[in-house]
């Protein structure tokens, strides 16, 4: 846990990779250059001492993880949401596989996320199924810009994208990560749009659609599809280190979440290994809105910077939290909200 002013918080960072992107797993360009487009995001908008070597970036380590995540970045639950890529890698670029035998190592740290695809069709389903059943899979990341073959992309109101999610709720696999954010060299940036989420979040009410990215650099069509969907959520991958180089963006960004949204729905994310969440939680737990800006974003209270870091995902995926680390207002209920 993170402790700040006699304030302890819960993290569970909901978005994070063992990834393995360097030379030697880069089936073409493609390959080559998601890493390269990654590490700019890495090395742009991180601090100046927190920037790793492009070397070590492709292809990191168990103990890296380990480190940065639970012995120097606080972190108490992180979840694995895999990214296939198996058109630019030899072996993917992340996979279920490789992030959930390292969470097998560390259960009491570590989850996996699964993922699939709508154009595996029939075996694909099966394929899930395999998954579910080898990791007893809460949540799934989808990657609707992903290439397959002559494909560049899908949209979740694809017919067989029904398929697969009827299939989660038979499962039993409510949380639905999606990527919904800036484009990555080569992806298209319009295979990232965001309008097809309010037709799925209508259509799965059992579900939890957890928007990753908060629709960058679509934030406001997100919010305006999430203030009428009450089972969509914001996750805050790639915002998060915009504390850093642009705070007034920021607080733009988590102005227009709270407002729009509240603060049960919005989920805290390091992107590990693009950031380290030591300095993120930092930062966020002194952040204040600007208070030229507070006239129309108000301010952000401990109680909320609490829910936001690690409490709204306890309670999606059932993890226990200490009681010290509980909101006021979670405190009045119990210590484990069933997910």
């Amino acid at each position: 846990m993170y402790e700040k002013d006699g304030e302890k918080y819960f993290i569970v960072d909901g978005h994070i990779h063992f990834w393995d992107g360097g030379p030697s797993n880069q089936k073409n360009r493609y390959g080559k250059g998601f890493t390269e487009c990654f590490y700019d995001y890495h090395r742009n908008l991180s601090p100046a001492d927190e920037v790793w070597t492009l070397e070590k970036f492709g292809s990191y380590t168990e103990a890296d993880l380990m480190h940065d995540l639970f012995e120097v970045g606080y972190v108490d639950k992180a979840i694995f949401q895999p990214t296939y890529l198996t058109d630019f890698y030899h072996d993917g670029f992340n996979t279920t596989e490789r992030n959930g035998a390292l969470a097998e190592k560390h259960p009491d740290k570590l989850i996996t996320n699964g993922a699939w695809d709508p154009r595996d069709g029939e075996a694909g389903l099966d394929a899930l199924e395999a998954l579910h059943e080898r990791w007893n899979l809460k949540g799934v990341k989808l990657y609707t810009a992903e290439w397959k073959g002559d494909s560049k992309g899908y949209k979740l109101t694809d017919p067989w994208s029904y398929r697969y999610l009827e299939k989660c709720e038979q499962l039993g696999i409510r949380n639905i990560h999606i990527h919904k954010g800036p484009t990555i060299y080569p992806l298209n940036r319009d295979a990232f749009d965001v309008a097809d989420v309010d037709d799925v979040a209508t259509a799965f009410p059992n579900l939890n659609f957890i928007i990753e990215h908060v629709g960058l650099p679509r934030l406001e069509d997100f919010c305006w599809i999430a203030t009428q969907e009450p089972n969509v959520y914001g996750g805050l991958a790639v915002a998060m280190p915009f504390i850093h180089t642009r705070p007034r963006y920021f607080a733009q960004i988590i102005g227009e979440l709270l407002y729009w949204l509240d603060e049960n729905r919005i989920t805290f994310a390091s992107d590990y290994a693009i950031w380290k969440p030591a300095w993120l939680i930092e930062k966020f737990v002194d952040f204040q809105i600007p208070e030229d800006m507070q006239s129309e974003y108000g301010t952000i209270s401990t109680e909320v910077k609490k829910k936001i870091l690690g409490l709204n995902l306890a309670r999606l995926y059932g993890f226990q939290v200490p009681g010290e680390a509980l909101s006021a207002q979670d405190g009045k209920t119990a210590s484990r909200v069933p997910a």
